[in-house]
């Protein structure tokens, strides 16, 4: 079984091994790590904005759009063409 001070060397002996451009990226990555705020707090801030939000829609501050409306103004805004017929059976 390994611990995790077996999987960290292990993590470690690959990092030298890689070239310097991708172990720079490597270190710079693992240091913009150290400053993301845990998922916990992440989490908080979504279920404060969704009960916002709800509370938003129950006072008849925000306008309700139907689903299909939305996603049909996405396509058409990317200019996509749906082939909705080569999605049924032949």
């Amino acid at each position: 079984m390994f611990t995790m001070a077996d999987i960290v060397a292990e993590l470690a002996d690959r990092g030298r091994s890689l070239a310097p451009a991708d172990r720079s990226r490597l270190v710079e990555l693992l240091l913009e790590s150290l400053h993301e705020p845990p998922l916990s707090e992440i989490e908080t801030a979504w279920d404060a904005e969704i009960v916002r939000r709800v509370q938003a829609y129950k006072k008849g501050e925000v306008e309700p759009y139907a689903a299909d409306d939305v996603f049909a103004a996405v396509v058409h805004a990317m200019g996509l063409r749906l082939a909705v017929h080569s999605l049924a059976p032949a």
